[in-house]
């Protein structure tokens, strides 16, 4: 691992090859999970800004972005926070401020739940929120030869612009390289039979009684126009969380973190600070 430089290597992680970026500065960690058909990238414009007061690691799951589509991967939000834990112990981090945004929100809930001592704080960013499991018939479906071009072709029903416009309230900020990023894990034919694994073992996100277990000190940001987890999600975590508080921002959509970069560091570093 090296030390005060910003780095981007391959490490192994429950037995995945797993992308990371990261910056070990002896200042305090903050782990950053990004969301559903996402990456990295999620985080762009907000890394520049969080690394001058934090140490930052930021890794793409297994399945999505640059890691490994594994074939034997249990592509479940349970070994999703264990691999998170199995990155912490890795880095040799301690007292963890973790970030995550819409999945990745909620693999961090999950992730507070089993190693609620190794958390320092919660931030969720447009967390999803009281999803259920897929229906029993899809999950059966799942094991169908070809499933995979199945889900291939719904994927693809909606360009990488089209999705953008959905997760963004400023359609003026979808750049060519956000298309390309975006678009990148699309191209990649065994993204789809990831993806297919993760349809068959997602459990349903955490319940109201596991969520209300959940002691660690927590801040939630949402964009008031999200259409993809409604500000309504947020309010409802809000009450079931023992500890949290939810701020929101007007003209803002789901992607959070390319819209208020600048407002969202902030907030960070004043949560984390205790500020």
């Amino acid at each position: 691992m090296k030390q005060n430089e910003y780095t981007k290597e391959t490490i192994t992680l429950s037995h995945a090859s797993i992308y990371c970026e990261y910056i070990l500065n002896g200042k305090p960690p903050v782990l950053l999970i990004h969301g559903f058909v996402s990456s990295t990238y999620t985080y762009n414009r907000l890394i520049p800004l969080l690394e001058k007061s934090f140490s930052v690691i930021a890794i793409d799951l297994p399945g999505f972005g640059r890691s490994e589509k594994s074939r034997t991967f249990i592509y479940s939000y349970h070994n999703y926070a264990s691999l998170v834990a199995e990155c912490m112990d890795y880095f040799k981090l301690k007292d963890v401020t973790l970030i995550g945004h819409s999945m990745g929100g909620q693999i961090a809930l999950y992730t507070a739940e089993k190693i609620p001592d190794k958390i320092n704080k919660l931030i969720l960013l447009s967390s999803s929120g009281y999803l259920k499991r897929a229906n029993k018939w899809l999950i059966y479906s799942s094991y169908l030869p070809f499933f995979d071009l199945i889900a291939k072709r719904h994927v693809l029903k909606q360009s990488v612009e089209e999705t953008l416009k959905n997760v963004l309230y400023d359609p003026s900020l979808i750049t060519n390289e956000l298309k390309a990023e975006y678009g990148r894990p699309l191209k990649d034919k065994n993204f789809y039979k990831a993806l297919v694994r993760f349809l068959r073992h997602r459990e349903g996100d955490l319940s109201s009684e596991q969520l209300q277990k959940i002691q660690t000190s927590s801040l939630l940001i949402w964009g008031e126009n999200d259409r993809v987890v409604p500000l309504s999600i947020g309010k409802r975590l809000e009450k079931e969380l023992p500890n949290a508080t939810l701020i929101s921002y007007e003209k803002t959509g789901h992607l959070i973190t390319e819209e208020r970069p600048f407002e969202l560091y902030k907030q960070i570093y004043n949560f984390a600070n205790g500020e």
